[in-house]
């Protein structure tokens, strides 16, 4: 039963349009709500992100009633709190709001305030139309053998939970099934290289009673083929399902070095894709105190070794560049990088080139030590190797009915729509798509990020449950744990030509603006909260400052958000 809240310290709702105020509940012990004004009305919302708790009163606010998360992007819809971007999943509480006796109160209840969200209840007691979407996710493919750039998208897991709660939040009452091989619900893949996490009920997003009140069935097989024209997908299993709509989400097989050791021909060496490498990796490390070598200096490698040097063991990463994560970051945001995690005990072998690797003196089944060009050896009770992933894409490699590009993924347009198929959709590692940013002009790009897998599947849920809606574009962002935590939007895929760094990389506390000319591509940050965001908001209105003006020390913070939305 909804009671009237007093909240502590407010006499009115005298707010301007873009004012945003966390305020207390009186009454309730920890109880916020935040009020905010969009087109002269005033709302009261959750006051936190429902992805992982930040106070959304150091959000972005739009002049349509945008608001995003400091943090991660999650950004939500003021006038009735629903998620409108990727990563969380829950919405926020809404609540009356009214000035009754010199005071402002909120009219909700206890458990609701406390809990700051309003959950998803997708609850759907059968397909209610003879309409059908086939989820694909989570299909592993055999080794492949080449070096590359190891990402922690979670697709399989990310862009099939964008799709599914897409659709039936939005309105989908069609049946739902989801094939994936993995046996597991979607979970925060993310957490499997941040923090090593091996435990699927605290990776899991949702319960397993959540997508069966949903009707959504997961069911555990591995596609065997698809009949694009007679619109049905057979497993290895043996069955059938038919669908109406089809979305492709089997993200990405990590990669092996095609190198004596290390092509999984040894025990103790790892790649770090699913909850089982994770489990594999936690048992080698045992107790700690190990040696350990990553091979791979991007994302995936940098995260894993951070977290096991916190863990008291002797961790050396190995990289090809110059310096980690050139080839995405730049030299000098990647010297930034590898300096954190020096001071977490981590050793670098830069501008190197692996050998091999061979068994241990004590056990010859396992790798022993990992051998460097230049003669360098170094001694490993583990392996992890982060050196890329292929489009997860074998299925479809002799099938007639459908094209691959050069690298096995998808062609397709802005939609996700799969080039010359009907209602066919890929997202994630698999969709090589147009990308309208700046500095993409259109241009295909193939972007490996987690945050994009889940907008995507938002995107292809939008486009089934309402045919008629106009295609919502976004902004890439997603976010690394370094040392601190790094923030980032935008593409460098079509290139940039220069890097200029505002405030104090040492702390760390910097914003690092990637160039085209005087066109910012993109844009990371460490302990500037939320100069990523603000610049996300600002791409997507084509209104960001450009190189010159931020030489000249403009703040974009200060730049006024105009309500019309270009990209």
């Amino acid at each position: 039963m909804a009671t009237e809240y007093k909240l502590k310290g407010v006499t009115s709702l005298d707010l301007k349009n873009g004012d945003k105020q966390e305020v207390e509940v009186e009454g309730i012990e920890g109880g916020k709500v935040l009020l905010l004004k969009v087109k002269d009305q005033v709302h009261a919302t959750s006051a936190n992100c429902t992805h992982f708790g930040a106070p959304l009163k150091n959000g972005i606010l739009t002049p349509e009633g945008r608001l995003t998360c400091p943090w991660h992007g999650a950004c939500f819809k003021v006038s009735t709190g629903d998620v409108e971007d990727a990563p969380a999943l829950d919405a926020l509480s809404k609540y009356e709001v009214f000035e009754k006796n010199g005071a402002v109160y909120v009219k909700s209840d206890e458990a609701t305030i406390k809990a700051n969200r309003r959950p998803q209840d997708l609850k759907c007691s059968s397909a209610q139309s003879d309409e059908s979407v086939l989820v694909i996710g989570g299909y592993e493919t055999t080794k492949s053998l080449s070096w590359g750039y190891f990402t922690d998208n979670g697709n399989s897991g990310s862009g099939t939970i964008g799709a599914i709660e897409g659709l039936r939040s939005g309105g989908y009452k069609g049946a739902i099934t989801v094939i994936s091989k993995e046996g597991y619900r979607p979970y925060d893949r993310t957490k499997l290289s941040k923090a090593l996490l091996a435990d699927i009920s605290k990776a899991a997003w949702r319960s397993q009673d959540f997508y069966k009140d949903a009707s959504i069935d997961i069911i555990e097989d591995e596609v065997k083929s698809v009949d694009f024209s007679g619109k049905k997908v057979e497993t290895k299993s043996g069955k059938t399902h038919k669908y109406t709509k089809l979305v492709l989400a089997t993200g990405g097989s990590p990669r092996w070095l095609p190198l004596d050791g290390l092509k999984g021909d040894l025990g103790n060496v790892f790649v770090l894709r699913s909850l089982p490498d994770v489990q594999g990796i936690l048992k080698a490390v045992g107790d700690n105190g190990k040696k350990i070598v990553v091979v791979g200096s991007s994302f995936i490698g940098m995260e894993v070794g951070n977290c096991l040097a916190g863990l008291k063991n002797e961790v050396s990463i190995i990289g090809m560049e110059s310096e980690p994560m050139e080839r995405v970051m730049g030299t000098k945001v990647g010297e930034i990088f590898r300096k954190l995690l020096e001071k977490n005990g981590v050793k670098f072998y830069m501008g190197a080139s692996v050998d091999k690797a061979t068994p241990s003196k004590s056990d010859a089944s396992k790798a022993g030590a990992v051998h460097l060009k230049d003669g360098t050896v170094l001694e490993a009770d583990l392996i992890i190797e982060g050196v890329g992933v292929a489009p997860a894409t074998e299925y479809l490699k002799d099938n007639s009915g459908v094209k691959l590009e050069k690298d096995g993924s998808l062609k397709t347009n802005e939609s996700f729509e799969v080039e010359g198929l009907k209602d066919v959709y890929a997202i994630g590692d698999i969709a090589t798509y147009p990308y309208h940013g700046p500095g993409g002009n259109g241009s295909l790009v193939r972007i490996e990020h987690w945050n994009v897998a889940q907008n995507a599947g938002r995107s292809v849920a939008h486009s089934i449950a309402k045919p008629s809606s106009e295609v919502k574009p976004f902004i890439p962002v997603f976010w690394s744990a370094l040392g601190s935590q790094l923030r980032y939007c935008g593409n460098t895929a079509g290139g940039y030509d220069d890097v200029v760094i505002v405030g104090e990389p040492e702390k760390p506390s910097f914003i690092a603006y990637y160039t085209q000319g005087e066109t910012v591509v993109a844009v990371a940050s460490m302990g500037k909260d939320p100069y990523v965001m603000q610049s996300a908001e600002l791409m997507r209105r084509q209104k960001m400052a450009s190189k010159s003006e931020l030489k000249k020390g403009v703040d974009i913070l200060q730049i006024g958000l105009p309500s019309e939305i270009k990209i």
